[in-house]
């Protein structure tokens, strides 16, 4: 992907500057909103790669811009917030964020979600290569040529990053994955907001696939170890 497009969704004028020097830093191109109307209308008109998009905007909150942009398009959505309770990132997750970054950040790592988003896209614009097989087990079905998962004929609403998740588990069923092979895969590295980040990812991705909170069918727990994907009959 040349030259991806950064939608910065943040009111907080020093925070604003700080991003927007780092983007230019690294010779991403970007565009700015300072409230939820203003993104809302900059996402729709301008149709950015990514958003990074702050929660306590002054006219809305963020969870309600995720929820508008989700209804027509599957942009990715990086949340940059204060809010580090694990129920404001499960909230923002469930509505359809990609990824959940806490204040204060470094901008190391906020170049690294960058990197790993815009490497996510250039895979999924390039499926002519991809494997064209189907995975099934129980009443989970994944196409990864479509980039979809089904549950019982239905369409699972997954995130990117839910999804990626999905495939690595399904692609190594029967087989523990420790915390630090999952966060190598998915975002390329094994830092403790990673693993922390990777459990509010297997919440909502359970919600979604577990019929039964408290009886597993398809993911299992290994406490202090990492998730084994099920073999279901």
């Amino acid at each position: 992907m040349n030259n991806p497009v950064v939608l910065v969704v943040e009111d907080d004028v020093p925070v604003r500057n700080l991003i927007i020097t780092t983007l230019k830093t690294h010779d991403y191109k970007y565009l700015t909103a300072k409230n939820g109307a203003e993104a809302i209308m900059m996402a729709s008109s301008h149709n950015p790669s990514v958003v990074f998009l702050d929660l306590g905007l002054p006219d809305m909150d963020g969870i309600d811009v995720i929820r508008q942009i989700r209804s027509w398009s599957n942009m990715p959505i990086i949340v940059i917030s204060a809010r580090s309770d694990d129920n404001d990132k499960i909230q923002a997750l469930d509505m359809g964020a990609d990824d959940y970054l806490t204040k204060p950040f470094s901008v190391e790592e906020l170049l690294a979600r960058l990197r790993v988003t815009v490497r996510r896209l250039v895979l999924m614009q390039s499926v002519d290569g991809a494997d064209h097989s189907t995975y099934t087990n129980g009443k989970l079905t994944i196409d990864y040529a479509a980039g979809c998962a089904y549950l019982d004929g239905e369409e699972l609403k997954t995130t990117p990053i839910e999804y990626k998740l999905l495939c690595l588990l399904a692609k190594n069923t029967g087989k523990v994955l420790t915390y630090t092979y999952i966060t190598q895969n998915i975002w390329g590295r094994n830092w403790d907001n990673d693993i922390a980040s990777l459990r509010v990812y297997m919440t909502t991705l359970r919600k979604k696939l577990e019929s039964a909170k408290d009886s597993p069918r398809y993911i299992q727990t290994h406490i202090g170890i990492g998730y084994r994907m099920l073999k279901v009959d």
